[in-house]
């Protein structure tokens, strides 16, 4: 696939801004906070409706204006596409796909696909495991854009049975909260029930898929793994659900699912919130046999971190049968030489790459000789 323009409209700080992308790889030049990872959010919006800066959609807008747009045009071995989206400060957005208005924005999804990798990845191994499952996320949603759907089912149960239960736990008296929970539990509410049913059938089917996912991705980023440290290292990628799934039929998922939250019922009241589902699994990252996440040195974190990136693009590629998008946003300056070396041998022209750099040095002459350059300042791009 090659996005061939990108037309931004009030988004971040470009007021009206079009690229053309004439070259397999695009190298954007600029000081920091010039927009150049806004670019490339712009491109990610398009490929996952989602940011991995997490922001709210007024965030996108710029002050004073009560909507940005991002224009698209994308070429496939399947044809062309022009892909449209609105962000609006007061109201949803929307989506549209060669002029025609998507209703379901899960049918936007999959258009375009494309690999983020930022300095912010790094958390991927530091950071907690929230930060872990919105990257597992975020790639499902690319390998199958129903999974957005699935997603968002889950998370409306979620904040209704936690909203339930917020109030079951304002209307306790505080003293006797323990002995109230205790008394709840046995009773076991039967609104709580609904929910109960509810966040057992969306969630296993989360599970499932991020499983599914986690079991692909593990043996390709082994791979990867293994290359660039000189095979010296083992990666391990185990996802860790808070149900067993030893049980594979999903019907024996959901009783185990079940069983669980009736075991944690009493914490539940007691805290006031959901304390099993795939809301609190974790991924798993082991070097080793050791966890990354407390005893990789930054070399290894790294490694990891690029092992996984390209893993990602691969397993996009193989499960929609075209090269992904690469957007790379200031992640050489993170590596040491041999690391940039192995991600840019890697790039090659196998996937259309969008870079953004403060400087120039960390290319060779062949990558510059073959690249589009453009310069960033203030929001407004030249070549």
């Amino acid at each position: 696939m090659y996005l061939k323009n990108l037309h931004l409209r009030q988004f971040r700080n470009y007021q009206d801004q079009k690229v053309e992308f004439t070259a397999a790889k695009t190298i954007l030049v600029g000081n920091n906070a010039q927009g150049k990872s806004n670019l490339l959010e712009a491109v990610e919006l398009l490929a996952t409706l989602r940011s991995h800066r997490m922001g709210r959609d007024r965030d996108f807008i710029q002050e004073g204006q009560d909507i940005a747009q991002i224009n698209a045009i994308l070429e496939r071995e399947n044809g062309t596409s022009d892909l449209a989206l609105t962000l609006r400060r007061n109201g949803r957005r929307s989506v549209a796909i060669n002029g025609e208005s998507v209703r379901r924005q899960m049918d936007f999804l999959g258009v375009l696909n494309a690999v983020q990798f930022s300095s912010l990845d790094l958390d991927l191994v530091r950071g907690g495991p929230d930060v872990r499952r919105n990257w597992l996320d975020t790639l499902l949603i690319q390998l199958e854009p129903v999974y957005a759907h699935l997603l968002q089912q889950y998370n409306q149960v979620l904040r209704q049975r936690n909203a339930f239960l917020r109030k079951s736990l304002d209307s306790a008296d505080g003293i006797n909260r323990n002995q109230d929970a205790i008394h709840r539990v046995s009773t076991r509410d039967s609104t709580l029930a609904i929910w109960d049913a509810q966040l057992v059938t969306t969630g296993t089917k989360v599970i499932r898929r991020r499983d599914r996912a986690i079991q692909r991705l593990a043996s390709i980023a082994a791979a990867w793994h293994s290359s660039i440290s000189g095979s010296t290292e083992v990666l391990q990628i185990n996802y860790v659900p808070s149900v067993s799934l030893a049980e594979t039929p999903p019907e024996e998922i959901q009783a185990a699912f079940l069983a669980k939250i009736h075991q944690r019922s009493a914490a539940e009241f007691y805290r006031g919130t959901t304390l099993v589902g795939p809301h609190r699994d974790e991924v798993e990252l082991m070097i080793n046999q050791t966890p990354a996440r407390q005893y990789g040195s930054q070399g290894q974190q790294r490694t990891l971190v690029l092992a996984l990136k390209l893993a990602e693009l691969e397993l996009i590629e193989q499960v929609v049968q075209e090269p992904p998008l690469l957007l790379l946003d200031d992640v050489l300056a993170e590596l040491d030489p041999f690391r940039q070396n192995q991600l840019l041998d890697a790039i090659q022209d196998r996937f259309q790459t969008l870079i953004t750099t403060t400087h120039l040095s960390s290319f060779d002459a062949q990558w510059l000789n073959s690249s589009q350059i453009l310069y960033v300042k203030s929001g407004e791009i030249v070549s």
